[in-house]
């Protein structure tokens, strides 16, 4: 098995995955933290809300046919 070293010596010998295997970086879309994260828990929310009045519909239609969860 060849040894590479000088690929370890170029990157400073920092070992991390990424710099070895093409690991693109993350592009920073410029919306702050809390912004984001304020929408994606109101998106969740509403999901989570859909999900409620999909299972009492599945369980609905469930019972009649003859079964109950």
């Amino acid at each position: 098995m060849a040894k590479d070293n000088g690929n370890i010596e170029k990157h400073s010998f920092v070992l991390t995955p990424g710099r070895y295997v093409g690991i693109p970086d993350e592009d920073d879309n410029g919306i702050p933290f809390d912004d984001k994260m304020k929408e994606l828990t109101a998106t969740l929310a509403t999901q989570m809300e859909k999900e409620k009045s999909l299972d009492d519909q599945i369980k609905a239609l469930l019972k009649k046919v003859g079964f109950e969860l």
